[in-house]
C-alpha cells in the first residue's frame, strides 16, 4: 500500500488506475495488476497479476449506521482467484471473494471496533458482520450467498473467544454452543488490525473462512498512526502513467 496525490489517480467506468498499478473489469473479471515497492524494512520490487472472477455479482448493499453514513458491498462473496505475482511461492489459484465498504466519515469516528468473516459452504459462502459503535449500540449482521448471487440473512450463533493477537487484541468468532473456534494461520497481525483463517462451527456445518478484528479505538491513537506512516509510504507527487488507448 502506498499513499499517493490527486495526479495519480486516473478513473473511467472500467478502470481504476493509482500510480504505477491499476484495476480493470472487462465484464467477467477484475484483473489487478499491481507494480508497487515492499513497505520498510523489506523494500523489495512488489510486481505482477491478480485475477477476480465472480460466480455471481450481488445487489446487497448492508448499512453498518442507522443513518447509512457507512455501508458494506459484498459485490461477490463467491468467487474465483489466480494469483501470479514475481515471486517464490506466489502463484496460485482457489476460491475469492471481493467486497468493499464505503462512508462518508471515517471509520474511527463511528466505530469502537468490528468482527468480520467471510466462511466458505458447500453451496456458497456465509458472512457475518459484528461492528461496536462509538456510541455504544452495536449491529450483528449475518448472511448466506448461493453461487448465483441470491442472499438471504442468516441466524448466526453466538460469539465465542479466540486467543488474542501478538498486539494484545481481543479476538472473538460465531460459534455454535458447545464448540470452539479455532485460528488455523494468522495472515496479518498489526497493532490495531488482525487477519487470520478460522474454522468455526455454524449451523452443524464445520466451516473456514477468512476472519478479521479491527480495533478503530486501538488505530487512532497517535502513536499506532505513526507506526502505520512507516509502513506505507507517501508518493505526493507521482503522476499515473497515461492509459493505453
Amino acid at each position: 500500500m502506498t499513499d499517493r496525490g490527486r495526479a495519480a489517480l486516473s478513473a473511467s467506468p472500467a478502470e481504476l488506475r493509482i500510480g504505477p498499478s491499476r484495476m480493470t473489469w472487462d465484464g467477467r473479471r477484475l484483473v489487478v495488476e499491481v507494480d508497487e515497492r515492499g513497505a520498510p524494512p523489506i523494500m523489495t520490487k512488489v510486481r505482477g497479476r491478480i485475477v477476480i472472477e465472480p460466480a455471481a455479482i450481488t445487489g446487497v448493499e448492508l448499512p453498518l449506521t442507522p443513518d447509512g453514513a457507512h455501508v458494506w458491498r459484498p459485490f461477490a462473496p463467491v468467487a474465483r482467484i489466480w494469483v501470479d505475482l514475481d515471486a517464490r511461492g506466489w502463484r496460485w489459484s482457489g476460491q475469492g471473494y471481493l467486497d468493499a465498504n464505503f462512508g462518508i466519515r471515517p471509520l474511527e469516528a463511528d466505530f469502537a471496533r468490528w468482527t468480520w468473516g467471510r466462511y466458505a459452504t458447500p453451496t456458497g459462502a456465509l458472512c457475518q458482520y459484528d461492528a461496536l459503535r462509538r456510541d455504544g449500540t452495536a449491529t450483528a449482521l449475518g448472511m448466506r450467498f448461493a453461487a448465483d448471487g441470491t442472499a438471504e440473512m442468516a441466524d448466526l450463533p453466538p460469539p465465542q473467544r479466540l486467543p488474542r493477537t501478538l498486539w494484545g487484541l481481543p479476538r472473538q468468532a460465531r460459534a455454535d454452543g458447545g464448540t470452539a473456534p479455532e485460528v488455523l494461520r494468522t495472515m496479518l497481525d498489526a497493532p490495531f488490525y488482525n487477519r487470520a483463517v478460522v474454522r468455526t462451527r455454524i449451523g452443524g456445518d464445520w466451516l473456514d473462512g477468512v476472519h478479521e478484528t479491527l480495533d478503530l479505538g486501538r488505530y487512532d491513537r497517535g502513536w499506532v498512526k505513526a507506526m502505520v506512516a512507516t509502513r506505507v509510504p507517501r508518493r505526493r507527487h507521482a503522476t499515473s502513467p497515461p492509459r493505453n488507448g
